[in-house]
Formats: C-alpha cells, sequence, structure tokens
C-alpha cells in the first residue's frame, strides 16, 4: 500500500478534457462502444449514458442488435454504424463464453486497431491480442478468475494484486471496490477513494467503464505521448464516479442513472475547484 499515491480530485481536475472554440465533435474525440449483450443490453445503456455525460464528441454504439435499440430509445445521438474512434470501450454486460458473432467480430476489429482499449468482464482477455494500449477493469472476482487465484486471496491484499497483474499482463489494471487501485506496468501505483459503500450496486461497474472510456477517447494524445497517462486517466475515472455517486447518495441509496445524471455537475465542480 506504501507504493501507492492519492489521487486527489485536483489531481483529476488536470485530466478533464475542456472542449477549445474550435473544436468539433471529431476533434473532441469519438468513443467506440461494444457492451451489452442479449442477457443484459441495459449495461449497453449505463456506459454509453456516463460517457455521453463525461463528455465526448461522438460515440459509436457497434453492440448487438437488441441492446442497440435500447440505447438508441435512451440516446438517439448515438451513431450505430461503424468509424474512426480515438479508443474503444468493451465487454461490460458480455458473458466470454457465450459471444455472438456481431461481438466477436467487433472485437476483433477493436483489437486490431490500434486504439487505446477500455476492457471490462468479458473482454478482459483480449489484452493478449492486441498491441494497443490497454487498460482492464476487473473486479474482485473476475481478477480472481482471470488470474486463478481466490477472491479471498484479492480482497486480502487488492492493492498487491493489480500491482501483480499489471506487471504479468503488461497493461494498466483498475481494481475497483470502495478503495479503487490503478497499477500500471511501467510503476504507477494510485489509490482513489471517494466512493460511498452506497456504490455497492449492480450497474456501478458499467458506468465507471463508460466514464473512464470517454476520458480515454478524448486524450488520445496524451496516451501516445506519457506511459502512465492511462494509468492517471483511470485513476480520473474512479474519482469522478465516487464523487457523482456522493452526489446520488447523499447519504442514501443510489442508482445507477441518478450517478450519471450527476457527472457533469461532479466534473464541473472539479473544473472550478482547481
Amino acid at each position: 500500500m506504501t507504493d501507492y499515491a492519492a489521487w486527489t480530485p485536483r489531481d483529476a481536475a488536470a485530466w478533464i478534457a475542456v472542449p477549445r472554440d474550435d473544436d468539433d465533435k471529431y476533434s473532441r474525440g469519438v468513443l467506440g462502444v461494444v457492451t451489452g449483450s442479449d442477457q443484459y443490453p441495459g449495461a449497453a445503456v449505463l456506459g454509453v449514458e456516463a460517457a455521453l455525460h463525461t463528455g465526448v464528441g461522438m460515440l459509436r454504439y457497434l453492440g448487438p442488435e437488441r441492446a442497440a435499440s435500447f440505447v438508441l430509445q435512451r440516446r438517439p445521438e448515438a451513431v450505430t454504424s461503424p468509424g474512426r474512434v480515438q479508443a474503444y470501450l468493451l465487454g461490460s454486460g458480455i458473458d466470454p463464453d457465450t459471444l455472438d458473432g456481431v461481438t466477436t467480430e467487433r472485437f476483433r476489429q477493436a483489437a486490431a486497431s490500434g486504439v487505446p482499449l477500455v476492457l471490462d468482464a468479458g473482454a478482459l482477455s483480449l489484452r493478449d491480442r492486441t498491441d494497443a494500449p490497454v487498460v482492464v477493469t476487473p473486479h474482485f472476482r473476475e481478477l480472481a478468475k482471470a488470474t486463478g487465484r481466490t477472491v479471498d486471496d484479492i480482497a486480502a491484499d487488492p492493492a498487491a494484486a493489480a500491482i501483480e497483474a499489471a506487471e504479468t499482463w503488461g497493461a494498466t489494471v483498475l481494481l475497483k471496490g470502495h478503495s479503487t487501485y490503478v497499477a500500471s506496468p511501467n510503476g504507477v501505483r494510485l489509490v482513489a477513494a471517494s466512493a460511498p459503500s452506497w456504490l455497492a450496486t449492480a450497474g456501478a461497474g458499467d458506468a465507471l467503464g463508460g466514464i473512464l472510456g470517454a476520458l480515454v477517447a478524448t486524450h488520445a494524445d496524451a496516451i501516445d505521448a506519457d506511459e502512465g497517462a492511462l494509468a492517471r486517466l483511470a485513476a480520473t475515472a474512479a474519482v469522478v464516479h465516487g464523487l457523482a455517486a456522493s452526489r446520488a447518495s447523499g447519504g442514501g441509496p443510489l442508482t445507477v442513472l441518478g450517478l450519471v445524471d450527476r457527472v457533469p455537475a461532479t466534473i464541473a465542480a472539479l473544473l472550478a475547484d482547481a
């Protein structure tokens, strides 16, 4: 734990891209999203909602048809045709053992694209099939399954587990929990602890993926120039996620859409305080 530096709201504010007067929807960042499934279409909706509330110029939703219909009903500004993107968010709400043909092909295209990848849930194994910059976002059970360890072992020392996974996989690891540990293979170690305990609820990880996907898409140039940028963006996503959850909770229960609704105001407050 002593290897980790606390990532504060002031730190996070420096990694939020504020649009310039001459920006357009393409220069602000385009995020490709392949999430959700026939079994879990809501994961796609939550991730898309979170990404759009965090701020991107365009979002391309490229997942299966049933999930796409829910996404478009909620967010008609989402684009469902493929095209150039600056980053991908992949895997939320997807069972890797039951991939459909559309998702399998989209995963293959994303892995070959060379742009940064945010890998959640059903896409975690893509880390071994791409040369692109990668950040993986497992919770304790997913990390245990991927590493062959027990959940109790991960829970006993999540900070060390994140470091071991980052060094073994050669990828940045965001290990979700009440305290979120971020470790990169080049030695960046950050911890964010802004989340209330009420955030332990279904769909929270889908929203975190959307927030992180948007931050990555809007910082593609920084990721090219700085090996530690993905880790800092991951920690920033955890801070935004946690603070938005606190706003939504107000000390009581929250819903994930309620959290997402608070993301713009959370970002505005971070920028104002900075």
